[in-house]
């Protein structure tokens, strides 16, 4: 998991918490409150994420976007615009081209940081 810089996890005590999975990417100023966010999901800079989402695996939420409460989002899809709608489905190469490949360079960079202690 990457969270970017800007970027705020949150939760409401006693009401909702916060899950992230693993290979997922959080842009910059993006808000993931009180939320599930399945693998392999990047979340584009400054989008929102609120209360009760359900965000599947394989899937990008657009930059800017925001998720009202209780929206789940399917896996496999890109969803944008406020409030979030599904856009279109991801093949595989969208997968491996943005998802995976986020992911991958920022644990890179943060064996950059570890190599320079």
């Amino acid at each position: 998991v990457n969270i970017q810089d800007g970027a705020v996890i949150h939760c409401t005590y006693q009401k909702t918490k916060t899950h992230i999975g693993n290979n997922v990417s959080i842009g910059h100023n993006a808000i993931v409150h009180g939320c599930t966010v399945h693998d392999n999901v990047l979340i584009g800079m400054g989008a929102i994420v609120m209360d009760n989402c359900e965000v599947g695996s394989n899937t990008i939420v657009a930059a800017g976007a925001v998720m009202l409460e209780n929206t789940k989002a399917e896996s496999g899809a890109i969803y944008a615009g406020i409030p979030a709608k599904k856009v279109k489905d991801i093949n595989q190469e969208l997968i491996s081209g943005e998802i995976d490949r986020i992911a991958n360079n920022y644990l890179m960079y943060a064996g950059w940081f570890k190599e320079s202690e």
